[in-house]
């Protein structure tokens, strides 16, 4: 900037090149800052300085300015013939979840390429919307344009994320005939992550040997993905392989290593793994790490340890706190999770909105309904000048009812749910209906979950426990076709 600044003359070919220069190093509100200041000057935006706002608008999910953008660009007539700002649009609106917006200037192209179609199935993907992808994805298909490996990639994490193992199965066949998995990293990578979240882990292991180039990123995205789906065992073994095959861990793998000790209580290794981190220097300002440590000997039951670990650190911030409060939560500590809380506010430090979600779960899972209550009370008197309850913290509510056993409530709480776009809120509802075994409640929250997201599978399992253990068999076989049906596209 300070180079800009002693230019005599300033045109918008310098700007845009400081602006791509912030952009590619992540500084996106630098970017429309440059943007702004630029306009300051009189100067007028071409194209690619207008792709390089719209990219910084989709990573900062900024729909805001991407829309007034967008205006502009429709005023200046740049769009017409030109796919690449096109394309850029269409980037932008996906990034942002507006996909009927990007369709529509998808539809609008002269040129429909691969890069327009991988934008908006990524981000179909990136949002959870995992069916339209694969919808989109034969839709791109149908029109003759051939999948990079972007769009593999992408397509890959959708059947993941829907446990359609037999379309990802297909996608690895296409992936083959186009030979383009070789020396691919991140394709490998994905069709790992794929095979592991729909529950492979043998395919995935072998895919991992059998890759031609494989890094720490592709052993990773196999530790990572069994600790978070409960297979800790799974992720150490390839830990020691990654090891013994001198591939250096990196901080994302050691995270996820810590978290699989942590999910099978195996606090022995995992003080050892805590022993090497610290050896290596790894832990100094490193606030992911110090985190795993602080939930692996808490989720481990070792809670002195985590509370011995979190004591030592410099700089205590409300993030460690919520991962303290998290791992006493996880082990029903409701009073030492409290105590947590005490200590922040006498430290001057103010709980944030995770610190109330943690908390919340902390009543939920412990029964404590009443103080459950006043904490959400005071989180929507507080956050008036702050932010509004997220809707994570609503469904915690719905939980903390229904676990409970008082539905009216849960059911009353639903109904002045600011928005009703979140498939968490049907699903909390829809497991206090199989457990109180609520059929009519229960029909209703599962049609709600199927206008919300189709595609979500944890729906369809609730409500065909619910018939099951009400006796509705044929009901409950109905749910289950539906659901096979949702895992193709």
């Amino acid at each position: 900037m300070d180079l800009l600044v002693e230019l005599t003359v300033r045109d918008v070919f310098s700007w845009t090149d400081l602006m791509a220069g912030y952009l590619k190093h992540g500084q996106g509100e630098l970017t429309l800052q440059c943007f702004k200041w630029m306009l300051h000057e009189d100067l007028i935006p071409d194209s690619v300085t207008f792709c390089c706002i719209l990219e910084a608008c989709g990573t900062l999910r900024d729909i805001e300015t991407g829309l007034q953008i967008h205006e502009e660009i429709v005023k200046q007539r740049l769009l017409e013939g030109n796919v690449v700002l096109g394309t850029a649009l269409v980037d932008m609106y996906a990034k942002c979840g507006v996909f009927q917006k990007a369709q529509e200037v998808l539809d609008q192209l002269p040129e429909q390429d691969v890069f327009c179609w991988t934008a908006i199935i990524t981000g179909l993907a990136q949002h959870g919307q995992s069916r339209d992808a694969l919808i989109c994805f034969k839709m791109m298909e149908s029109k003759g344009i051939s999948p990079d490996s972007m769009t593999f990639a992408s397509i890959l994490k959708a059947c993941g994320d829907m446990s359609a193992l037999d379309m990802g199965e297909w996608i690895h066949s296409e992936i083959i005939k186009e030979g383009i998995l070789d020396h691919d990293i991140v394709l490998g990578t994905a069709l790992i992550d794929m095979y592991c979240k729909c529950g492979s882990f043998d395919r995935g292991h072998g895919l991992l040997q059998e890759l031609p180039a494989h890094d720490s990123f592709s052993w990773t995205a196999f530790i990572s993905c069994a600790a978070d789906q409960g297979f800790g065992e799974e992720s150490l073994r390839c830990f020691e392989q990654m090891q013994q095959q001198g591939i250096r861990p990196d901080v994302v793998t050691w995270a996820s290593i810590l978290k699989a000790c942590g999910s099978i209580g195996a606090a022995t290794r995992g003080e050892e793994i805590h022993n090497e981190i610290e050896r290596r220097g790894l832990l100094q300002d490193n606030v992911l790490l110090l985190n795993a440590v602080v939930h692996m000997y808490a989720k481990c039951g070792a809670l002195e340890k985590s509370q011995q670990v979190f004591e030592k650190l410099p700089v205590q911030e409300v993030v460690t706190w919520n991962a303290l409060i998290t791992g006493y939560a996880q082990k029903g500590s409701s009073q030492n999770a409290f105590k947590c809380l005490q200590r922040m506010e006498q430290k001057g430090l103010p709980p944030d909105l995770v610190t109330y979600l943690c908390l919340l779960n902390v009543c939920s899972h412990s029964g404590l309904l009443d103080e459950g209550q006043v904490l959400f009370t005071f989180l929507s008197s507080w956050t008036t000048t702050v932010a509004d309850p997220c809707l994570e913290h609503y469904t915690c509510m719905v939980d903390l009812f229904g676990r409970a056993g008082n539905l009216d409530k849960a059911s009353a709480m639903v109904e002045v749910i600011p928005s009703l776009d979140f498939i968490g809120i049907w699903v909390a509802l829809l497991f206090a209906c199989q457990k109180w075994a609520d059929v009519t409640l229960g029909k209703r929250a599962f049609e709600h979950s199927l206008e919300v997201a189709k595609s979500d599978m944890s729906a369809y399992v609730l409500m065909r426990n619910i018939y099951s253990y009400a006796g509705m068999l044929e009901e409950a076989e109905e749910v289950e076709i539906m659901r096979m049906k949702m895992c193709r596209p």
